[in-house]
């Protein structure tokens, strides 16, 4: 199950996405772009790389809520990255509670807690591999899942703020409510594909509570035009739990590293550079390092595919958020993010995590032994490619064509360096053949004059 898709009729065939997807989950065959479903993490470089904007991905609208009682939404930290500093979080709340929802919840707030059981976690294991892996993104996680399995022991075992958040509101409007759990409906404010994804088919907890995710791009405008005017609620701030500095950094780089306190981390965003760390860190060259916080996209959440403004923007309008932010609280991280944890009963994550599972995305047979004939063939039709990688095929690299030959979706004239020596053969071939058949009468006089 994937949220990313293809518009064929805006595809030029251009090959942009093929070379820019980092699990070659895209080929181009007949004009047309295709996404290869086992190996696709819903990671969005596609949407952010097709030049005519024909990847796109599947999410819920607002009008999704209106099949629940009563709506909550998850305001993350990188929603309030769309607009200025200026723009006070009340003013945010409002305009969704305006937007249809009944109930707003700061994300940042659970960033806290996450934050303390992160830093927890880190301070008392012993004995393991490391780096410690964050489990914060989804499309990391699926990254995992189908290139470097062998990695799974290594992330770490706790909710992300989205998912811990969605179980604690749902539990607490059940219980003091009065409500049924199909009556509340909890959604994600995303600012990226991976998340809605993981709502339907989860990789790291055993059941989410949230029912849907809607993407920031879709609401920012109806969000811009209600702000401009709006005065928020008497009180809104004393109804809604809202988090510390240290939790709204949570959406920008680095910001989960300095909330959990980790000293020696590393933090990395950018799906070609996350794949470049988890490179090294599959072969042990990394062991020095405690833990490493990944995201997909370049600076964090602020700069994933749904976002509204530019990611540069929204890391400055983020930065000067917790700059104002840090003004009014204790100096120390521990007492500030301490005097936001109001929750009573927050989740803690063992009850609710789940160990990610290997989804291995090259499967050439189920049967055994026909698998390792494709491979022997496989290696056979890679010899004969001329090893360019230069996505001409429709296939991101020379392996990936060998690997689709060999399962009958290619040709190995799909190469156009293959195809160019064959028609060169072809025409030598059509020279000398006309060289071997006798003249006609009629030929003969064309030839002379």
């Amino acid at each position: 199950m994937h949220s990313v898709h293809v518009i064929r009729e805006a595809c030029n065939g251009c090959v942009a996405c093929v070379k820019y997807c980092p699990t070659e989950a895209i080929r181009v065959r007949n004009g047309k772009a295709e996404i290869i479903a086992t190996r696709c993490i819903d990671c969005g470089e596609c949407i952010r790389r097709c030049p005519t904007h024909a990847m796109t991905a599947t999410v819920d609208t607002l009008e999704a809520t209106q099949n629940y009682t009563y709506n909550v939404a998850l305001a993350a930290p990188s929603l309030y990255a769309q607009f200025p500093a200026g723009v006070k979080r009340e003013v945010i709340w409002q305009g969704l509670k305006l937007l249809g929802f009944d109930e707003i919840f700061d994300l940042s707030a659970a960033g806290d807690y996450i934050s303390q059981e992160i830093e927890s976690y880190v301070k008392s294991y012993i004995g393991g591999r490391k780096p410690i892996i964050s489990s914060a993104c989804p499309a990391v996680l699926r990254l995992i899942q189908v290139k470097f399995p062998e990695l799974i022991q290594q992330v770490i075992p706790i909710l992300s703020p989205g998912e811990a958040a969605a179980i604690y509101v749902k539990k607490r409007l059940c219980s003091k409510n009065n409500l049924s759990e199909k009556q509340v409906g909890v959604w994600f404010i995303t600012p990226c594909p991976a998340k809605g994804i993981n709502i339907r088919q989860s990789v790291d907890v055993k059941h989410t509570e949230l029912a849907g995710s809607i993407s920031e791009s879709s609401i920012y405008g109806e969000l811009i035009r209600i702000i401009h005017d709006v005065i928020p609620e008497e009180n809104l701030t004393q109804t809604i739990t809202t988090g510390s500095s240290y939790g709204v950094g949570w959406g920008s780089n680095g910001g989960e590293i300095t909330a959990a306190g980790i000293e020696n981390a590393v933090s990395v965003q950018g799906v070609s550079d996350v794949f470049a760390v988890l490179e090294e860190i599959s072969m042990n060259k990394m062991n020095d390092v405690d833990f490493v916080e990944l995201y997909s996209c370049g600076g964090g959440c602020v700069g994933g595919p749904f976002v509204a403004v530019n990611r540069f923007v929204g890391e400055k309008n983020l930065k000067l958020r917790i700059r104002n932010l840090k003004k009014q609280e204790p100096v120390d991280r521990r007492e500030a993010m301490q005097a936001c944890m109001t929750c009573t009963g927050f989740p803690t994550s063992e009850e609710y995590v789940k160990i990610l599972q290997p989804r291995p995305m090259m499967q050439l047979d189920e049967d055994i032994n026909v698998a390792m004939e494709k491979l022997e063939k496989m290696d056979e039709v890679l010899n004969t490619l001329p090893g360019l990688d230069c996505g001409a095929c429709g296939a991101p690299n020379c392996q990936c064509l060998a690997e689709d030959i060999v399962q009958g979706k290619a040709f190995e004239t799909d190469c156009i360096f293959i195809l160019r020596a064959r028609v060169k053969e072809f025409a030598r071939g059509m020279i000398e053949l006309s060289t071997q058949i006798p003249l006609t009468g009629t030929e003969e006089e064309a030839k002379e004059d």
